[in-house]
């Protein structure tokens, strides 16, 4: 990837205008961090008016959606933004991880029955549902092996799932007020793992440099006693996979690394229009219902995320220390109100999504191979 123009100007987008505070705040300060990094101007958040004529370079708060949008905001490739692009919505969610049910089954506009093909073995065992019909069936046939979980396609942050264990479980779900909706928007029922680890696999193209990482995601619990993202720990390599690969990996981390590649490698072969020049898969590892261990990709992120912070402080120490090859990262997430650990840099500190206090930060280690 080539180089950032100098003379751009990078811009925070929050996409969604109804976006909580902490998610605006916290995509406004990574894109002034990134343009400090690189030595852009920073514009702030994005004003028609104000940034017309400006040659931008983006950070959005999701995944851009349609050709409409792209050539709005004059975004052609992935050189011109820190995110990603896809051509319908339901490409850069949870969904495109499985397969629908049947050849009968409801479909969105540009569905790919590829990319389940691609995957299979490199995702858990599910199925991806759009509309209440094909709900049960799938349900059934999954929890003939086992307890499954229920994923809205668009929820993040482990918000809003649920694990169901009969069927009558399951009909209880599909008989609510809201299930229709629940459904017609996109669902995935999945295997449910135990005693599962989240690894973080991905890589980031800025201004002509790769940073390709693993780590680990760890769960916290939010001001309503919830369990959600809490942080990620990364290893991040200035280069690609192979040089990530170069390393002294556990087992464990090298197939998850192996099982994002398959994901990533899949998304261009099955939806050719998507781009995206910041990329990050979670990997589930844990034991299956029989007690054997099972991973798979969980979803992917072509979006600002948790990780981002982590990501923007391993490339100021490579762009402040180029012969650096390796360094290892972490951000938080709390919902606590703490001082900062020394030496930690606060991305935000304010109200949460519900109203109570919640913090980000993120921590620089060295790498001693």
């Amino acid at each position: 990837m080539t180089p950032v123009n100098r003379n751009k100007t990078v811009v925070a987008h929050s996409v969604n205008p109804h976006a909580p505070l902490h998610e605006v705040e916290t995509n406004r300060a990574l894109a002034r961090w990134l343009a400090q990094i690189l030595g852009l101007a920073y514009g702030g958040s994005y004003d028609e008016q104000q940034h017309a004529g400006l040659d931008l370079y983006w950070v959005p708060t999701q995944t851009l959606i349609g050709a409409e949008a792209a050539l709005r905001l004059g975004v052609k490739g992935p050189e011109d933004l820190w995110g990603g692009y896809v051509e319908h919505d339901f490409i850069c969610t949870k969904a495109i991880a499985h397969g629908l049910l049947n050849k009968d089954a409801v479909a969105p506009e540009g569905w790919s029955p590829l990319f389940a093909k691609l995957t299979r073995g490199a995702v858990l065992d599910g199925v991806s549902i759009f509309a209440l019909k094909d709900a049960r069936p799938a349900a059934e046939h999954l929890l003939y092996t086992g307890p499954i979980r229920l994923k809205p396609i668009h929820a993040c942050a482990g918000r809003d799932q649920r694990v169901i264990k009969s069927l009558a479980q399951f009909d209880e779900v599909a008989a609510a007020p809201d299930a229709q909706t629940l459904f017609r928007d996109g669902v995935v029922l999945e295997q449910n793992l135990s005693e599962v680890q989240t690894q973080s696999v991905g890589q980031s193209f800025i201004s002509g440099k790769v940073l390709s990482y693993c780590g680990v995601q760890h769960l916290t619990q939010d001001s309503e006693g919830l369990e959600v993202y809490g942080g990620s720990d990364l290893l991040v390599v200035q280069g690609g996979y192979i040089e990530l690969l170069r390393l002294e990996l556990a087992d464990d981390v090298r197939e998850a690394v192996r099982l994002a590649q398959v994901f990533d490698d899949a998304a261009h072969q099955a939806y050719p229009g998507f781009f995206a020049s910041r990329r990050n898969y979670d990997v589930a590892q844990g034991l299956d219902a029989a007690g054997q261990p099972r991973g798979g990709v969980l979803e992917q992120s072509w979006r600002m995320g948790g990780a981002s912070s982590a990501e923007l402080a391993a490339l100021q120490v490579f762009v402040e220390a180029p012969s650096t090859s390796a360094v290892r990262v972490s951000s938080v997430e709390t919902y606590t109100d703490q001082p900062l650990p020394p030496g930690a840099k606060e991305v935000y500190r304010g109200a949460a999504h519900n109203g109570d206090f919640l913090l980000k930060y993120v921590t620089v280690h060295s790498y001693d191979g």
